[in-house]
């Protein structure tokens, strides 16, 4: 399997991990020799309820006796994907009441980007340096890392990019601007949090030009920081907000919501504004819905802010100089990219799953399903605080 591994299935790094993996259930993931491994990614944030979380399963379950695929994107009633919808905008403010559902987050940029160039008549786009927003070409014209950008030029013209926290780049935001999009927390940056009202201050620059707020929660979204969305954090709340990875529970899924006057622009001049074959599909709708119904109806979320704490209470070490991001969305630092290498590494070899961020090279992340328990938590840490005595040992 390895073999065809390297040889079929196109890889996205000269080395991937390549673990060849058996099955998964809560916070273990299972390779073929039935060896576990405690899950501190989730799937990169992906799966708030851990692996083959019962409730998600039977929903999907239940939805295949039903109909898979039955027609392109808003044209047939969906229960799932009307359901979910709902859910949405009943844990919304008034102004996030309806939602376009697609099949990833990327895609849920294109179209939020989309729809702001038509409320606005406007072309410029702000968005924020070390930001990411997805991989497809208008999403990567808003990643604010031209390492990644510049093999694949040109990309979408009128981008401008700003620095997260830095208020005096506020006023480049001006009645040219159709938008500025941001992570809630920066996330392939290393997981940064806004400061000092910063997201509020851009929330009234915004109204005062006539711009935009797009609010990028794919990552911080679905419970992650505490909140049921991380802008709920901050006293901020977008024009259009945009969310995937854990709202599908495990299952490809993305979605834009905004205000009924806002989305109903994609309806006409031109009409088919914005489409999709497979967005809404009601397998991954029943999930979603499984999902978002688990953790707005449980305790996970107010959980959530606890378990940060027990994070942060174990995870003492001189080579931990700083533990970013707030909730479950957590992120390591150490002093080099060597021992952030090396710590990932090892813990894998010790039957811990962790992982990098995609621009900060001395981050760790550590994004654990929101069912982790307490008695996890202290297990993997543990681990974590013995590899990093093993490196310190060495290198003193």
């Amino acid at each position: 399997m390895k073999s065809d591994f390297f040889k079929y299935q196109a890889q996205t790094s000269p080395h991937p991990l390549a673990m060849e993996i058996s099955h998964a259930s809560g916070s273990y993931i299972y390779d073929t020799n039935n060896k576990a491994y405690l899950d501190f990614v989730a799937g990169v944030s992906a799966c708030p309820l851990g692996h083959n979380h019962p409730k998600v399963v039977n929903a999907i379950k239940d939805q295949l006796d039903r109909y898979l695929h039955v027609m392109v994107y808003g044209e047939y009633i969906q229960k799932p994907a009307v359901e979910l919808a709902k859910l949405l905008a009943n844990n919304l403010p008034d102004s996030l009441k309806k939602t376009y559902l697609t099949n990833s987050g990327t895609e849920a940029i294109e179209g939020a980007l989309k729809l702001a160039k038509r409320a606005t008549g406007r072309s410029e786009i702000i968005a924020a340096h070390k930001a990411y927003h997805g991989n497809t070409m208008g999403s990567m014209s808003v990643m604010g890392f031209e390492e990644r950008k510049q093999a694949y030029r040109p990309l979408l013209p009128d981008v401008q990019f700003i620095t997260f926290n830095n208020e005096a780049d506020l006023e480049d935001i001006t009645t040219k601007t159709a938008c500025v999009i941001l992570e809630t927390i920066q996330g392939g940056a290393g997981f940064i949090e806004p400061q000092n009202g910063y997201l509020e201050k851009i929330r009234s620059r915004c109204d005062a030009v006539g711009a935009l707020l797009i609010l990028d929660e794919i990552q911080p979204g679905i419970g992650r920081t505490g909140k049921l969305f991380g802008f709920e954090h901050y006293n901020c709340t977008p024009d259009i907000l945009v969310t995937g990875k854990g709202l599908g529970g495990g299952m490809p899924i993305g979605a834009f919501t905004a205000s009924e006057e806002l989305m109903d622009l994609l309806q006409d001049k031109p009409k088919l504004g914005h489409i999709t074959t497979f967005g809404g599909h009601p397998v991954i709708a029943a999930s979603a819905l499984a999902t978002l119904q688990e953790i707005t109806e449980s305790n996970l979320i107010h959980q959530t802010l606890e378990k940060e704490k027990l994070f942060r209470k174990l995870l003492v070490h001189p080579l931990i100089k700083e533990i970013r991001g707030k909730g479950l969305m957590l992120a390591i630092i150490t002093p080099s990219e060597e021992i952030t290498n090396s710590l990932i590494f090892k813990s894998q070899e010790q039957g811990l799953i962790l992982f990098w961020l995609l621009f900060e090279p001395k981050a760790v992340r550590i994004t654990p399903p929101l069912t982790v328990s307490n008695e996890e938590i202290t297990k993997g840490c543990a681990i974590i605080i013995e590899i990093l005595d093993e490196i310190h040992k060495q290198s003193n």
